[in-house]
Protein backbone atom coordinates (compact mmCIF):
# COMPACT_ATOMS: atom_id res chain seq x y z
CA UNK A 1 0.00 0.00 0.00
CA UNK A 2 2.84 2.39 0.81
CA UNK A 3 4.15 1.96 -2.72
CA UNK A 4 0.75 2.84 -4.16
CA UNK A 5 0.54 5.94 -1.93
CA UNK A 6 3.95 7.10 -3.11
CA UNK A 7 2.90 6.63 -6.74
CA UNK A 8 -0.28 8.66 -6.12
CA UNK A 9 1.74 11.44 -4.46
CA UNK A 10 4.17 11.55 -7.37
CA UNK A 11 1.25 11.62 -9.81
CA UNK A 12 -0.43 14.47 -7.91
CA UNK A 13 2.83 16.45 -7.86
CA UNK A 14 3.21 15.91 -11.61
CA UNK A 15 -0.34 17.08 -12.27
CA UNK A 16 0.11 20.16 -10.08
CA UNK A 17 3.40 20.96 -11.83
CA UNK A 18 1.69 20.64 -15.20
CA UNK A 19 -1.02 22.98 -14.00
CA UNK A 20 1.52 25.59 -12.94
CA UNK A 21 3.37 25.35 -16.22
CA UNK A 22 0.30 25.42 -18.44
CA UNK A 23 -1.89 27.92 -16.62
CA UNK A 24 -0.44 30.73 -14.60
CA UNK A 25 -2.01 33.53 -12.56
CA UNK A 26 -4.98 31.50 -11.44
CA UNK A 27 -5.88 30.31 -14.90
CA UNK A 28 -6.41 33.76 -16.42
CA UNK A 29 -6.27 33.76 -20.22
CA UNK A 30 -2.92 34.74 -21.67
CA UNK A 31 -2.55 36.32 -25.07
CA UNK A 32 -3.95 39.40 -26.73
CA UNK A 33 -7.59 40.23 -26.24
CA UNK A 34 -10.43 37.80 -25.77
CA UNK A 35 -10.37 34.41 -27.53
CA UNK A 36 -12.07 34.55 -30.92
CA UNK A 37 -12.63 32.50 -34.05
CA UNK A 38 -10.09 34.71 -35.82
CA UNK A 39 -7.31 33.36 -33.59
CA UNK A 40 -8.22 29.85 -34.77
CA UNK A 41 -8.40 30.98 -38.39
CA UNK A 42 -4.88 32.45 -38.34
CA UNK A 43 -3.40 29.32 -36.73
CA UNK A 44 -4.99 27.02 -39.32
CA UNK A 45 -4.07 29.23 -42.27
CA UNK A 46 -0.38 29.52 -41.33
CA UNK A 47 0.08 25.80 -40.61
CA UNK A 48 -1.49 24.53 -43.81
CA UNK A 49 -0.06 27.31 -45.95
CA UNK A 50 3.43 26.29 -44.79
CA UNK A 51 2.83 22.66 -45.73
CA UNK A 52 1.14 23.57 -49.00
CA UNK A 53 4.26 25.43 -50.11
CA UNK A 54 6.20 22.17 -49.87
CA UNK A 55 4.11 20.20 -52.38
CA UNK A 56 6.70 20.39 -55.17
CA UNK A 57 9.87 19.93 -53.04
CA UNK A 58 8.21 17.07 -51.18
CA UNK A 59 7.51 15.09 -54.35
CA UNK A 60 11.11 15.53 -55.46
CA UNK A 61 12.65 14.55 -52.10
CA UNK A 62 10.42 11.49 -51.76
CA UNK A 63 11.45 10.20 -55.18
CA UNK A 64 15.14 10.88 -54.52
CA UNK A 65 15.09 9.24 -51.08
CA UNK A 66 13.17 6.11 -52.13
CA UNK A 67 13.85 5.68 -55.86
CA UNK A 68 13.06 1.95 -55.96
CA UNK A 69 9.88 1.65 -53.90
CA UNK A 70 8.53 5.18 -53.79
CA UNK A 71 4.83 4.36 -53.68
CA UNK A 72 5.30 1.63 -51.07
CA UNK A 73 7.30 3.89 -48.75
CA UNK A 74 4.86 6.74 -49.28
CA UNK A 75 2.03 4.43 -48.24
CA UNK A 76 3.87 3.15 -45.18
CA UNK A 77 4.82 6.66 -44.01
CA UNK A 78 1.26 7.88 -44.45
CA UNK A 79 -0.13 4.71 -42.89
CA UNK A 80 1.97 4.95 -39.72
CA UNK A 81 1.15 8.63 -39.38
CA UNK A 82 -2.58 8.09 -39.90
CA UNK A 83 -2.84 5.23 -37.41
CA UNK A 84 -0.90 7.18 -34.75
CA UNK A 85 -3.18 10.16 -35.31
CA UNK A 86 -6.26 7.93 -34.96
CA UNK A 87 -4.94 6.49 -31.69
CA UNK A 88 -3.89 9.81 -30.13
CA UNK A 89 -6.69 12.19 -31.15
CA UNK A 90 -9.24 11.20 -28.46
CA UNK A 91 -6.61 11.29 -25.69
CA UNK A 92 -5.31 14.71 -26.68
CA UNK A 93 -8.90 15.96 -26.86
CA UNK A 94 -9.62 14.63 -23.38
CA UNK A 95 -6.41 16.12 -21.96
CA UNK A 96 -7.18 19.50 -23.53
CA UNK A 97 -10.47 19.47 -21.59
CA UNK A 98 -8.40 19.30 -18.41
CA UNK A 99 -5.36 21.44 -19.17
CA UNK A 100 -6.78 23.91 -21.68
CA UNK A 101 -6.64 24.33 -25.44
CA UNK A 102 -3.72 26.72 -25.87
CA UNK A 103 -1.06 24.34 -24.56
CA UNK A 104 -2.19 21.50 -26.78
CA UNK A 105 -2.61 23.82 -29.75
CA UNK A 106 1.03 24.81 -29.30
CA UNK A 107 2.05 21.17 -28.90
CA UNK A 108 0.23 19.94 -32.02
CA UNK A 109 1.41 22.77 -34.28
CA UNK A 110 5.02 22.50 -33.05
CA UNK A 111 5.33 18.75 -33.62
CA UNK A 112 3.33 18.83 -36.85
CA UNK A 113 5.66 21.47 -38.32
CA UNK A 114 8.88 20.09 -36.80
CA UNK A 115 9.76 17.97 -39.88
CA UNK A 116 9.77 20.96 -42.28
CA UNK A 117 13.42 22.10 -41.88
CA UNK A 118 14.60 18.48 -41.91
CA UNK A 119 13.62 18.19 -45.58
CA UNK A 120 16.92 19.78 -46.59
CA UNK A 121 18.98 18.79 -43.54
CA UNK A 122 18.29 15.03 -43.60
CA UNK A 123 15.55 13.52 -45.80
CA UNK A 124 15.63 10.22 -43.91
CA UNK A 125 15.01 11.98 -40.59
CA UNK A 126 12.42 14.14 -42.33
CA UNK A 127 10.27 11.14 -43.28
CA UNK A 128 10.87 9.41 -39.94
CA UNK A 129 9.73 12.48 -38.00
CA UNK A 130 6.71 12.87 -40.29
CA UNK A 131 5.62 9.33 -39.41
CA UNK A 132 6.04 9.90 -35.68
CA UNK A 133 4.40 13.34 -35.82
CA UNK A 134 1.11 11.55 -36.40
CA UNK A 135 0.84 11.34 -32.60
CA UNK A 136 0.31 15.12 -32.57
CA UNK A 137 -1.26 15.61 -36.02
CA UNK A 138 -4.61 16.57 -34.51
CA UNK A 139 -4.62 20.34 -34.87
CA UNK A 140 -8.16 20.34 -36.22
CA UNK A 141 -9.50 18.51 -33.18
CA UNK A 142 -8.07 21.13 -30.83
CA UNK A 143 -9.05 24.04 -33.10
CA UNK A 144 -12.67 22.90 -33.29
CA UNK A 145 -12.75 22.46 -29.51
CA UNK A 146 -11.30 25.99 -29.20
CA UNK A 147 -14.04 27.38 -31.44
CA UNK A 148 -16.74 25.43 -29.57
CA UNK A 149 -15.53 26.95 -26.27
CA UNK A 150 -16.12 30.52 -27.45
CA UNK A 151 -19.22 30.30 -29.64
CA UNK A 152 -22.89 29.75 -28.91
CA UNK A 153 -24.39 26.59 -30.33
CA UNK A 154 -26.36 28.41 -33.04
CA UNK A 155 -23.16 30.20 -34.19
CA UNK A 156 -20.92 27.16 -34.47
CA UNK A 157 -21.76 26.03 -37.98
CA UNK A 158 -20.85 29.51 -39.24
CA UNK A 159 -17.63 29.50 -37.20
CA UNK A 160 -16.66 26.02 -38.39
CA UNK A 161 -17.44 27.12 -41.93
CA UNK A 162 -15.05 30.06 -41.57
CA UNK A 163 -12.28 27.79 -40.30
CA UNK A 164 -12.92 25.28 -43.09
CA UNK A 165 -12.99 27.97 -45.77
CA UNK A 166 -9.68 29.37 -44.51
CA UNK A 167 -8.20 25.88 -44.55
CA UNK A 168 -9.38 25.38 -48.13
CA UNK A 169 -8.07 28.78 -49.21
CA UNK A 170 -4.60 28.07 -47.80
CA UNK A 171 -4.34 24.78 -49.70
CA UNK A 172 -5.74 26.15 -52.94
CA UNK A 173 -3.19 28.98 -53.09
CA UNK A 174 -0.01 27.68 -51.45
CA UNK A 175 0.93 24.79 -53.82
CA UNK A 176 0.89 27.16 -56.81
CA UNK A 177 3.00 29.72 -54.94
CA UNK A 178 5.41 27.01 -53.81
CA UNK A 179 5.72 25.62 -57.35
CA UNK A 180 6.50 29.09 -58.75
CA UNK A 181 9.12 29.84 -56.08
CA UNK A 182 10.68 26.40 -56.51
CA UNK A 183 10.95 26.84 -60.27
CA UNK A 184 12.34 30.38 -59.98
CA UNK A 185 14.54 30.27 -56.87
CA UNK A 186 14.96 26.58 -56.01
CA UNK A 187 13.59 24.23 -53.37
CA UNK A 188 15.85 25.52 -50.59
CA UNK A 189 14.15 28.91 -50.52
CA UNK A 190 10.73 27.26 -50.37
CA UNK A 191 11.77 25.13 -47.38
CA UNK A 192 13.21 28.19 -45.60
CA UNK A 193 10.02 30.16 -46.25
CA UNK A 194 7.81 27.30 -45.02
CA UNK A 195 9.97 26.99 -41.88
CA UNK A 196 9.65 30.73 -41.23
CA UNK A 197 5.86 30.59 -41.60
CA UNK A 198 5.69 27.61 -39.22
CA UNK A 199 7.78 29.53 -36.66
CA UNK A 200 5.49 32.53 -37.08
CA UNK A 201 2.53 30.27 -36.34
CA UNK A 202 4.18 28.97 -33.15
CA UNK A 203 5.05 32.50 -32.01
CA UNK A 204 1.50 33.63 -32.76
CA UNK A 205 0.11 30.88 -30.50
CA UNK A 206 2.60 31.68 -27.73
CA UNK A 207 2.15 35.44 -27.75
CA UNK A 208 -1.24 36.27 -29.24
CA UNK A 209 -3.65 33.34 -28.81
CA UNK A 210 -5.54 33.47 -25.47
CA UNK A 211 -6.83 30.40 -23.64
CA UNK A 212 -10.42 29.61 -24.60
CA UNK A 213 -11.41 27.18 -21.85
CA UNK A 214 -12.24 28.98 -18.58
CA UNK A 215 -10.88 27.52 -15.35
CA UNK A 216 -14.40 26.98 -14.04
CA UNK A 217 -15.21 24.75 -17.03
CA UNK A 218 -12.46 22.30 -16.11
CA UNK A 219 -12.62 19.53 -13.49
CA UNK A 220 -12.89 20.91 -9.96
CA UNK A 221 -9.88 18.88 -8.85
CA UNK A 222 -6.72 18.54 -10.91
CA UNK A 223 -6.53 14.98 -9.71
CA UNK A 224 -9.88 14.21 -11.37
CA UNK A 225 -9.53 11.20 -13.64
CA UNK A 226 -9.88 11.48 -17.39
CA UNK A 227 -12.76 9.55 -18.92
CA UNK A 228 -10.73 6.77 -20.52
CA UNK A 229 -13.74 5.59 -22.50
CA UNK A 230 -13.75 9.04 -24.04
CA UNK A 231 -10.01 8.79 -24.75
CA UNK A 232 -10.27 5.27 -26.21
CA UNK A 233 -10.11 5.50 -30.04
CA UNK A 234 -11.83 2.10 -30.36
CA UNK A 235 -14.71 2.96 -28.02
CA UNK A 236 -16.91 4.28 -30.81
CA UNK A 237 -15.98 1.42 -33.15
CA UNK A 238 -17.17 -1.16 -30.61
CA UNK A 239 -20.66 0.33 -30.76
CA UNK A 240 -21.05 -0.15 -34.51
CA UNK A 241 -22.92 -3.46 -34.38
CA UNK A 242 -25.54 -2.26 -31.89
CA UNK A 243 -27.82 -0.78 -34.55
CA UNK A 244 -28.43 -2.11 -38.05
CA UNK A 245 -28.65 1.33 -39.67
CA UNK A 246 -25.41 2.51 -38.06
CA UNK A 247 -23.76 -0.75 -39.12
CA UNK A 248 -24.80 -0.29 -42.77
CA UNK A 249 -23.64 3.34 -42.77
CA UNK A 250 -20.30 2.40 -41.20
CA UNK A 251 -19.67 -0.36 -43.75
CA UNK A 252 -20.53 2.09 -46.52
CA UNK A 253 -18.15 4.70 -45.11
CA UNK A 254 -15.33 2.19 -44.58
CA UNK A 255 -15.50 0.69 -48.07
CA UNK A 256 -15.72 4.10 -49.75
CA UNK A 257 -13.27 6.07 -47.60
CA UNK A 258 -10.52 3.42 -47.52
CA UNK A 259 -9.65 3.98 -51.22
CA UNK A 260 -10.33 7.70 -50.85
CA UNK A 261 -7.73 8.04 -48.09
CA UNK A 262 -5.24 6.02 -50.12
CA UNK A 263 -5.91 8.15 -53.18
CA UNK A 264 -5.21 11.36 -51.27
CA UNK A 265 -1.88 10.00 -50.03
CA UNK A 266 -0.42 9.06 -53.42
CA UNK A 267 -2.40 10.93 -56.01
CA UNK A 268 -0.15 13.93 -56.62
CA UNK A 269 2.93 11.72 -56.74
CA UNK A 270 1.05 9.60 -59.30
CA UNK A 271 0.23 12.66 -61.42
CA UNK A 272 3.75 14.04 -61.20
CA UNK A 273 5.83 10.93 -61.76
CA UNK A 274 3.60 8.51 -63.69
CA UNK A 275 1.37 10.84 -65.68
CA UNK A 276 4.27 13.33 -66.07
CA UNK A 277 2.44 16.43 -64.84
CA UNK A 278 4.77 19.37 -64.25
CA UNK A 279 4.94 21.05 -60.83
CA UNK A 280 2.91 23.98 -62.15
CA UNK A 281 0.27 21.66 -63.62
CA UNK A 282 -0.06 19.75 -60.33
CA UNK A 283 -0.55 23.05 -58.50
CA UNK A 284 -3.16 24.17 -61.03
CA UNK A 285 -4.90 20.79 -60.75
CA UNK A 286 -5.11 21.16 -56.96
CA UNK A 287 -6.61 24.63 -57.28
CA UNK A 288 -9.16 23.75 -59.97
CA UNK A 289 -10.39 20.51 -58.40
CA UNK A 290 -10.46 22.17 -54.98
CA UNK A 291 -12.64 25.02 -56.24
CA UNK A 292 -14.94 22.58 -58.06
CA UNK A 293 -15.26 20.57 -54.85
CA UNK A 294 -16.29 23.66 -52.92
CA UNK A 295 -18.93 24.44 -55.57
CA UNK A 296 -20.16 20.83 -55.47
CA UNK A 297 -20.56 20.87 -51.70
CA UNK A 298 -22.08 24.32 -51.39
CA UNK A 299 -24.40 24.57 -54.40
CA UNK A 300 -24.87 21.17 -56.04
CA UNK A 301 -25.22 19.27 -52.76
CA UNK A 302 -28.13 21.38 -51.53
CA UNK A 303 -29.99 21.06 -54.84
CA UNK A 304 -29.53 17.27 -54.94
CA UNK A 305 -30.60 16.71 -51.34
CA UNK A 306 -33.76 18.76 -51.85
CA UNK A 307 -34.62 17.10 -55.15
CA UNK A 308 -33.64 13.43 -54.77
CA UNK A 309 -33.11 13.02 -51.01
CA UNK A 310 -30.20 12.01 -48.78
CA UNK A 311 -29.96 8.34 -49.70
CA UNK A 312 -30.03 8.92 -53.46
CA UNK A 313 -27.44 11.68 -53.06
CA UNK A 314 -25.16 9.17 -51.32
CA UNK A 315 -25.69 6.65 -54.12
CA UNK A 316 -24.99 9.32 -56.75
CA UNK A 317 -21.82 10.42 -54.96
CA UNK A 318 -20.60 6.82 -54.76
CA UNK A 319 -21.34 6.41 -58.47
CA UNK A 320 -19.19 9.46 -59.23
CA UNK A 321 -16.43 8.02 -57.04
CA UNK A 322 -16.46 4.69 -58.91
CA UNK A 323 -16.28 6.55 -62.23
CA UNK A 324 -13.37 8.79 -61.24
CA UNK A 325 -11.36 5.91 -59.73
CA UNK A 326 -11.86 3.78 -62.84
CA UNK A 327 -10.92 6.74 -65.04
CA UNK A 328 -7.72 7.35 -63.07
CA UNK A 329 -6.93 3.64 -63.21
CA UNK A 330 -7.29 3.25 -66.99
CA UNK A 331 -6.53 6.82 -68.06
CA UNK A 332 -3.31 7.52 -69.92
CA UNK A 333 -3.76 11.06 -71.27
CA UNK A 334 -3.57 14.35 -69.33
CA UNK A 335 -7.08 15.40 -70.41
CA UNK A 336 -8.42 12.21 -68.85
CA UNK A 337 -6.87 13.17 -65.52
CA UNK A 338 -8.51 16.60 -65.68
CA UNK A 339 -11.88 15.11 -66.60
CA UNK A 340 -11.60 12.56 -63.81
CA UNK A 341 -10.69 15.40 -61.44
CA UNK A 342 -13.98 17.14 -62.24
CA UNK A 343 -15.85 13.89 -61.53
CA UNK A 344 -13.86 13.49 -58.30
CA UNK A 345 -15.04 16.94 -57.23
CA UNK A 346 -18.63 15.77 -57.69
CA UNK A 347 -17.95 12.63 -55.65
CA UNK A 348 -17.15 14.84 -52.66
CA UNK A 349 -20.89 15.19 -52.00
CA UNK A 350 -21.02 11.69 -50.49
CA UNK A 351 -19.89 12.23 -46.93
CA UNK A 352 -21.95 15.37 -46.21
CA UNK A 353 -24.98 13.38 -47.37
CA UNK A 354 -23.95 10.52 -45.06
CA UNK A 355 -23.69 12.99 -42.16
CA UNK A 356 -27.12 14.34 -43.02
CA UNK A 357 -28.80 10.93 -43.04
CA UNK A 358 -27.12 10.08 -39.72
CA UNK A 359 -28.27 13.41 -38.29
CA UNK A 360 -31.83 12.79 -39.48
CA UNK A 361 -32.00 9.28 -38.00
CA UNK A 362 -30.25 9.97 -34.69
CA UNK A 363 -31.91 11.38 -31.59
CA UNK A 364 -30.84 14.92 -30.68
CA UNK A 365 -28.88 13.74 -27.65
CA UNK A 366 -27.08 11.06 -29.71
CA UNK A 367 -25.84 13.23 -32.58
CA UNK A 368 -22.27 13.58 -31.35
CA UNK A 369 -21.95 9.92 -30.41
CA UNK A 370 -23.24 8.56 -33.72
CA UNK A 371 -21.22 11.08 -35.75
CA UNK A 372 -18.24 10.07 -33.63
CA UNK A 373 -18.67 6.46 -34.75
CA UNK A 374 -18.51 7.55 -38.40
CA UNK A 375 -15.53 9.81 -37.72
CA UNK A 376 -13.74 6.94 -35.97
CA UNK A 377 -14.18 4.75 -39.06
CA UNK A 378 -12.74 7.51 -41.25
CA UNK A 379 -9.83 8.02 -38.87
CA UNK A 380 -8.96 4.34 -39.09
CA UNK A 381 -9.11 4.54 -42.90
CA UNK A 382 -6.64 7.44 -42.84
CA UNK A 383 -4.07 4.95 -41.59
CA UNK A 384 -5.07 1.86 -43.55
CA UNK A 385 -5.84 3.51 -46.91
CA UNK A 386 -2.35 4.84 -47.71
CA UNK A 387 -0.73 1.54 -46.74
CA UNK A 388 -3.29 -0.30 -48.90
CA UNK A 389 -2.46 1.83 -51.94
CA UNK A 390 1.28 1.65 -51.41
CA UNK A 391 1.19 -2.14 -51.10
CA UNK A 392 -0.85 -2.56 -54.30
CA UNK A 393 1.51 -0.27 -56.24
CA UNK A 394 4.36 -2.45 -54.97
CA UNK A 395 2.50 -5.70 -55.69
CA UNK A 396 1.92 -4.69 -59.32
CA UNK A 397 5.51 -3.44 -59.76
CA UNK A 398 4.49 0.15 -60.45
CA UNK A 399 7.68 2.11 -59.79
CA UNK A 400 8.82 5.57 -60.75
CA UNK A 401 10.89 4.32 -63.63
CA UNK A 402 10.07 3.92 -67.30
CA UNK A 403 6.99 1.72 -67.25
CA UNK A 404 6.49 -1.20 -69.59
CA UNK A 405 3.65 -0.38 -71.96
CA UNK A 406 1.84 -3.56 -70.96
CA UNK A 407 1.61 -2.47 -67.30
CA UNK A 408 -1.53 -0.63 -66.24
CA UNK A 409 -0.13 2.11 -63.95
CA UNK A 410 -3.24 2.57 -61.82
CA UNK A 411 -4.16 -0.78 -60.17
CA UNK A 412 -4.89 0.74 -56.73
CA UNK A 413 -7.50 3.00 -58.31
CA UNK A 414 -9.16 -0.02 -59.91
CA UNK A 415 -9.16 -1.92 -56.61
CA UNK A 416 -10.57 1.23 -55.04
CA UNK A 417 -13.36 1.32 -57.63
CA UNK A 418 -14.29 -2.27 -56.73
CA UNK A 419 -14.33 -1.36 -53.03
CA UNK A 420 -16.63 1.61 -53.67
CA UNK A 421 -18.89 -0.61 -55.81
CA UNK A 422 -19.34 -2.88 -52.78
CA UNK A 423 -19.99 0.25 -50.71
CA UNK A 424 -22.73 1.30 -53.13
CA UNK A 425 -24.38 -2.14 -52.90
CA UNK A 426 -24.40 -1.88 -49.10
CA UNK A 427 -25.76 1.68 -49.25
CA UNK A 428 -28.79 0.43 -51.19
CA UNK A 429 -30.01 -1.15 -47.95
CA UNK A 430 -29.66 2.01 -45.83
CA UNK A 431 -33.17 3.23 -44.93
CA UNK A 432 -33.98 6.86 -45.68
CA UNK A 433 -35.52 6.96 -42.20
CA UNK A 434 -35.07 4.38 -39.46
CA UNK A 435 -38.03 5.04 -37.22
CA UNK A 436 -37.82 7.25 -34.14
CA UNK A 437 -34.05 7.42 -34.12
CA UNK A 438 -30.81 5.56 -34.15
CA UNK A 439 -30.59 4.36 -30.59
CA UNK A 440 -27.88 1.79 -30.06
CA UNK A 441 -28.24 0.22 -26.65
CA UNK A 442 -24.71 1.01 -25.58
CA UNK A 443 -24.86 4.66 -26.54
CA UNK A 444 -25.01 7.04 -23.66
CA UNK A 445 -24.18 10.61 -23.11
CA UNK A 446 -21.00 11.40 -21.26
CA UNK A 447 -21.70 13.99 -18.64
CA UNK A 448 -18.42 14.38 -16.90
CA UNK A 449 -18.22 18.05 -16.16
CA UNK A 450 -15.67 19.82 -18.22
CA UNK A 451 -14.64 16.57 -19.76
CA UNK A 452 -17.87 16.26 -21.69
CA UNK A 453 -17.49 16.74 -25.41
CA UNK A 454 -21.10 17.66 -25.91
CA UNK A 455 -20.04 21.02 -27.29
CA UNK A 456 -17.11 19.74 -29.26
CA UNK A 457 -17.36 18.40 -32.80
CA UNK A 458 -16.08 15.03 -33.85
CA UNK A 459 -12.42 15.02 -34.73
CA UNK A 460 -11.93 15.67 -38.42
CA UNK A 461 -10.49 13.16 -40.84
CA UNK A 462 -8.62 16.15 -42.23
CA UNK A 463 -5.97 15.60 -39.60
CA UNK A 464 -4.66 12.70 -41.60
CA UNK A 465 -3.95 14.99 -44.52
CA UNK A 466 -1.68 17.54 -42.97
CA UNK A 467 1.65 16.32 -44.28
CA UNK A 468 3.73 14.33 -46.76
CA UNK A 469 2.38 14.58 -50.29
CA UNK A 470 -0.07 17.31 -49.37
CA UNK A 471 -3.40 15.64 -49.98
CA UNK A 472 -4.60 19.11 -50.82
CA UNK A 473 -7.66 18.28 -52.85
CA UNK A 474 -8.58 15.68 -50.28
CA UNK A 475 -7.98 18.17 -47.51
CA UNK A 476 -10.15 20.75 -49.25
CA UNK A 477 -12.91 18.18 -49.66
CA UNK A 478 -12.43 17.19 -46.01
CA UNK A 479 -12.70 20.81 -44.87
CA UNK A 480 -16.02 21.23 -46.59
CA UNK A 481 -17.15 17.85 -45.29
CA UNK A 482 -16.52 19.08 -41.75
CA UNK A 483 -18.50 22.23 -42.46
CA UNK A 484 -21.51 20.30 -43.71
CA UNK A 485 -21.21 17.71 -40.96
CA UNK A 486 -21.59 20.42 -38.34
CA UNK A 487 -24.33 22.39 -40.08
CA UNK A 488 -26.64 19.58 -41.22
Amino acid sequence: MTGEKKKKKRLNRSVLLAKKIIIKDGGSPQGMGDPSVYHAVVVIFLEFFAWGLLTTPMLTVLHQTFPQHTFLMNGLIHGVKGILSFLSAPLIGALSDVWGRKSFLLLTVFFTCAPIPLMKISPWWYFAVISMSGVFAVTFSVIFAYVADITAEHERSTAYGLVSATFAASLVTSPAIGAYLSETYGDTLVVILATAIALLDIIFILVVVPESLPEKMRPASWGAPISWEQADPFASLRKVGQDSTVLLICITVFLSYLPEAGQYSSFFLYLRQVQRFSSETVAAFIAVVGILSIVAQTMVLGILMRSIGNKNTILLGLGFQILQLAWYGFGSQPWMMWAAGAVAAMSSITFPAVSAIVSRNADPDQQGVVQGVITGIRGLCNGLGPAFYGFIFYLFHVELTDLDSSIIPGPPFLFGACSVLLSLLVALFIPEHSGPGVRPGGYKKHNNGAQSHSHSPPSSGAEGKELLLDGSCGAIWEANTVEHEESL
